[in-house]
């Protein structure tokens, strides 16, 4: 039988509103920053996703829309600017910026009780030591959305070997971190260029997570039947039959009819990532409500 879906974006939906029930008791509106860089049409789209997603739990938009020849200091002063705005509860800074700035150095220069992203060296590092302990501060987005995903699906994760392809930072890093918590208590294999039998390994996995970037890499024959295929990585290749560019995930599309769930792409983990960004924007502000 085809693959059960891991329809992100009804998901996604769902948890929209109940952060919308979240917002309407808080004392104050939340916001969320952006600072975008130039007019990349993909962080152009994406930015624009992202505030109309908060137009719908009404959470206010606050921009910072710089050209494409802005300087470090410019960004940097974009940066201070949402750290020292009391209207934004979190904020994002969209990658890529332009080449020849220091991405890592700007990073770090976020509040991380402001770090909507969740990826900030001390929020990572939090994420880190809590093994045990309940973490409180912003949680990775798509690592988060995966998961939430899966959960509410009814997948369970406890127990399983999953096998993760990819070590980005955004996605390949960091999922380890909250798939082996005690919490959840997964065992994860990590593989990159230099996994050796990479096919063998992950035929070996109950869930399979796929970030690599590389379109249809993952292909039918590595599944193991039964197995939960996760495709997070987002490509553009041309498709001659429709003369123009398309979306392609990382995983083959015959792989739906081994795995026993899969998400699409689009339509899995993308909703998922938006939806968390503004969890973890309501979330910063109940705690600053004492609410939580």
């Amino acid at each position: 039988m085809p693959a059960q879906i891991l329809d992100g974006k009804e998901t996604a939906r769902q948890i929209k509103q109940e952060l919308a029930s979240r917002v309407a008791l808080l004392p104050v509106v939340p916001g969320l920053g952006t600072v975008l860089v130039g007019s990349d049409p993909g962080s152009v789209s994406y930015v624009a996703g992202k505030h109309r997603d908060c137009a719908e739990v009404g959470i206010a938009s606050i921009r910072e829309d710089l050209p494409a020849d802005a300087t470090q200091a410019d960004i940097r002063a974009a940066i201070e600017r949402l750290n020292n705005d009391p209207h934004c509860t979190g904020y994002i800074v969209q990658l890529p910026l332009p080449a020849g700035i220091p991405v890592n150095d700007l990073l770090e220069l976020i509040d991380p009780e402001k770090d909507a992203d969740g990826l900030h060296p001390t929020n990572l590092g939090r994420l880190v030591l809590r093994v045990n302990e309940e973490v409180s501060s912003p949680l990775p987005c798509t690592p988060a959305g995966i998961i939430e995903l899966l959960e509410r699906h009814g997948v369970e994760l406890a127990g399983k070997d999953i096998c993760v392809l990819g070590r980005g930072v955004t996605v390949g890093r960091s999922i380890g971190l909250l798939l082996t918590r005690r919490a959840i208590n997964a065992t994860v294999t990590l593989c990159h260029t230099g996994t050796v039998d990479l096919a063998e390994k992950v035929r070996r996995a109950d869930v399979v997570i796929a970030a690599t970037g590389q379109p249809h890499m993952v292909k039918a024959e590595w599944v193991k039947p039964g197995a939960v295929v996760i495709d997070v990585g987002v490509s553009r290749v041309f498709d001659e039959s429709r003369g123009k560019y398309v979306i392609a995930g990382d995983v083959d599309p015959e792989v739906a009819n081994v795995a026993g769930w899969i998400s699409p792409n689009p339509g899995g983990v993308g909703p998922m990532t938006r939806a968390m960004l503004l969890a973890n924007v309501v979330a910063i502000a109940q705690r600053q409500a004492g609410l939580r």
